[in-house]
């Protein structure tokens, strides 16, 4: 009888920890749901540029297709197919509409196992798609949004972005918190906004990351420094995201995200990038734009000659269509 009685409390134990493991699964699929939605804002393009009609294999819009305000949505995200996403760190400040602070293009391949990374610098000077004129590409957003950031990125690429990921600069630092901070191989000692930062490996907060992220000038790269210091932060706090650690703090972090982050990347397809893109990334590799900087009538301009951005346009192909990533 007292056997009975232990195996009856037993079980019942066990009922009461599977239901609570399911009201909990229940609960964080809820809340991801509802974060993710608050970040979903698809996007409605402005006139297309000219884009040469290269088959990515991607798994939004291939080269050449339908990319006007009533094209279909991209396609959905799965372990077979890469894609390219362009992630915007906006700089918005009060009655502005502010300006991509940040320009990063990344190239997903599972299938490899593998991400390109790469910046845009902020002052490249190129066409403005719906602008109708040369200027630093930074000022894309300010002038047209998310839509005319993406087409002037494809057009500067001569290649498509299946999706954009924009994020508020300020926010930033709330996401590096929630991941439980970011470390990185610091290599330039320098002070900035009142942190010193040490040569070598430091693990920061957010505020300290976002001043590690926006110092520049006293960078002898300048801004080519900034961003592989950039690069460098989003590898670490995509690592932390979907490590197990990250995915423990993920109810936080995805309210965060979703009063700080626009996408048009779906609920459905971000929780195939976190739950089995993600985890098996076992490969980033960055390239850098090489160009060189002048001044037309006294504003300061970066500029890529088409060699370079055929090199680029190239480096994206192979690493989209290949299983072997090996960049120069």
């Amino acid at each position: 009888m007292k056997r009975w009685l232990k195996m009856k409390i037993v079980l019942g134990a066990a009922a009461l920890l599977f239901v609570g493991a399911a009201a909990y699964t229940a609960y964080m699929y809820h809340s991801f749901k509802t974060a993710a939605h608050a970040m979903y804002h698809p996007r409605s393009l402005v006139q297309p540029g000219v884009i040469s009609a290269v088959a990515t294999g991607g798994a939004g819009r291939s080269a050449g297709a339908d990319t006007g305000p009533n094209a279909p949505n991209p396609a959905a995200i799965s372990q077979s197919k890469p894609f390219t996403v362009l992630v915007l760190g906006v700089d918005q400040r009060p009655h502005d509409s502010g300006r991509s602070d940040t320009m990063i293009v990344l190239s997903v391949n599972p299938a490899a196992g593998s991400m390109l990374m790469f910046n845009i610098p902020r002052d490249t000077r190129t066409e403005l798609i719906g602008r109708g004129r040369e200027d630093k590409i930074n000022h894309a957003f300010a002038f047209g949004g998310v839509d005319m950031s993406i087409r002037t990125v494809e057009h500067f690429l001569n290649h498509p972005i299946d999706y954009y990921v924009q994020m508020n600069m300020e926010g930033f630092a709330k996401m590096v918190d929630l991941v439980g901070g970011v470390t990185v191989n610091n290599p330039l000692d320098f002070q900035y906004e009142g942190h010193h930062f040490a040569q070598g490996n430091l693990t920061l907060n957010g505020t300290e990351a976002l001043a590690y992220a926006r110092m520049r000038f006293d960078d002898p790269r300048g801004d080519l420094g900034r961003n592989a210091r950039q690069r460098e932060l989003l590898k670490q706090i995509l690592a932390q995201s979907v490590s197990k650690e990250g995915l423990l703090r993920a109810k936080p972090i995805l309210e965060a995200a979703g009063e700080q982050i626009r996408t048009d990347i779906t609920f459905d397809d971000m929780t195939t990038f976190l739950t089995r893109i993600g985890p098996s990334l076992k490969q980033t590799d960055t390239v850098e734009l090489k160009g060189h900087g002048s001044k037309i009538n006294g504003v300061y301009y970066y500029f890529v000659d088409d060699q370079e951005r055929q090199r680029i346009h190239e480096l994206l192909e192979k690493h989209l269509l290949t299983t072997a990533v090996s960049p120069n």
